[in-house]
This record gives structure tokens, sequence and C-alpha cells, in this order.
């Protein structure tokens, strides 16, 4: 009698399928966020790119806290930039809606300081929800136009 082998298969993304001698069972494979969030902002900068009259306004998430630059990405140089670890907000603010708020508001006032009224925002690949738009909307209010 011959022996049976197990045979893999990629049925899609983050999901194996094994036959094995057992029968057949699915393996799921820990699904990375971050890779897909990576993923999904380089097929969003294809189609989006900042200009000296309308720089792109990017924005990074992390667990703790969130990231704000005002770029030029014809010269690739950061005309503005704000976070939660700004000195004015270091110690009071962290990785919530508040901060994110908070955030919008100084990168809209620094941006208008430098002369800059329009931006292209891009949301880094994440969820236009809670703290993303919670910043776009803080940055709206203060008079940033996108």
């Amino acid at each position: 009698m011959k022996e049976k082998r197990s045979v893999v298969r990629p049925v899609r993304q983050g999901l194996k399928e094994e036959i094995s001698p057992e029968g057949v069972t699915a393996l799921l494979e820990k699904i990375n966020r971050k890779e897909i969030r990576r993923k999904k902002h380089l097929r969003v900068r294809k189609r989006l790119s900042g200009t000296s009259e309308k720089p792109r306004l990017c924005v990074y998430r992390s667990l703790k806290h969130i990231y704000v630059q005002v770029i030029n990405d014809v010269t690739g140089s950061t005309l503005v930039a704000a976070s939660t670890l700004d000195p004015a907000l270091r110690g009071e603010y962290g990785g919530n809606v508040e901060a994110a708020k908070k955030v919008g508001q100084i990168i809209a006032q620094r941006a208008l300081e430098k002369g800059i009224n329009q931006v292209v925002f891009d949301r880094g690949g994440n969820l236009y929800h809670g703290r993303i738009a919670a910043l776009a909307e803080a940055a709206r209010e203060a008079g940033l136009q996108f």
C-alpha cells in the first residue's frame, strides 16, 4: 500500500489548505496587519502625490502616538511636521482621539504660517475612522482645505 503524503496548496492570502491522511484541514496563518497597511499605502501612493502648490498631508499612526507631515513630493522635502511627541503635547496627550485633534490643529496652524492652504490628504493606508478622522476634521476646522 502506498503512503499518503501531505500536500500544501495556497488558497488565498493568509489561508493554506492542507490535505493530510486524516482529511482536509485549513491552516490559518497569522494576519500581518502592518504588512497589509503598508501594501494599501503603496497602492494609494501610486495615484497620490504632493506638489509645491498642493503638498501631501501624510499621517502615520502607532499605538502610542500619531505623526503628521506636510510633504512636497517633487523635491522630497518635509515642509511642516507635528506629532504627539512635540514638546507642547508630550506630557498631556498620547495615542487617543483628543491627541489626534490637537495634532490636527497644530499642523494646520504651522502649515498656514508657511503659506500652505491646500493639501492632499494621505491617510497612510489606515481607515478614515477614529484618530485619523479626528485629525483630518481638526485640520479642516483650523483652516486647511482638502
